[in-house]
């Protein structure tokens, strides 16, 4: 959630040689690669997607193996859920939305936010990784800074259910703030409500561009997969 350039630190980094050990497994836990962190027009694509952090904190999707010795993640999607492959000795680990469905909903109704946005939120901010930590300090599934932690009353930003709830809250707010206006609410828990406002609406920073297209369209997939009661 910091900006302009925020990468998200997750453990179990793979190298080049580890990711060659593991591509017939990712290739049997991928079902078509990794089309919904991309926008519609980008055609979909078979395989894993590496995910390489570059030197300024953001990340690089490709569908091109890294060159040796470049560390990249693997990340392989299945429908909506997103599917972590991490390295290290047999150790193969997944983590979807479906898990955290109880706690978004409860939230979502709480705080009157829909459904879809919060998933969107969250499936681009963390991938559903509650461990996740950014170089910023941005915390736990919908990556919280530490004041905004505190402000929305998140005494454990790591714990599931604090977290989406303080995260849920902050959108909240924000969409309050900016009377329902999705686009400018995104954009503002991304670079924060003062570069929105300073700017008049989203930022001319390029994450946050970039951030801001992939949250909605990921809303717009939640939604379309959702039962009608809960869109």
């Amino acid at each position: 959630m910091d900006s302009p350039a925020r990468g998200v630190r997750f453990r179990g980094i793979v190298g080049w040689a580890a990711a060659r050990r593991r591509w017939s497994l990712c290739a049997a836990a991928a079902a078509v690669g990794l089309p919904l962190l991309f926008f519609p027009a980008v055609p979909l694509q078979a395989g894993p997607i590496y995910v390489i952090e570059q030197p300024d904190g953001s990340k690089k999707f490709t569908n091109r193996p890294p060159p040796p010795g470049v560390a990249a993640k693997v990340f392989t999607a299945k429908r909506v859920g997103f599917s972590v492959v991490r390295g290290g000795p047999g150790r193969i680990a997944r983590a979807t939305v479906v898990k955290y469905e109880p706690m978004i909903e409860a939230s979502a109704a709480h705080f009157r936010v829909p459904v879809p946005l919060v998933k969107a939120a969250m499936h681009v901010e963390s991938a559903f990784n509650a461990a996740a930590l950014s170089r910023k300090g941005a915390m736990g599934l919908m990556q919280l800074m530490p004041d905004t932690a505190r402000l929305m009353g998140v005494k454990r930003p790591f714990d599931p259910t604090e977290n989406i709830r303080g995260g849920v809250r902050y959108l909240a707010f924000l969409l309050d703030r900016y009377g329902g206006d999705k686009k400018k609410a995104v954009a503002a828990y991304n670079a924060g409500p003062g570069a929105v406002d300073r700017y008049g609406g989203v930022p001319p920073f390029a994450e946050t561009g970039d951030y801001v297209r992939k949250v909605l369209y990921m809303e717009g997939e939640y939604a379309r997969k959702a039962p009608p009661h809960k869109r």
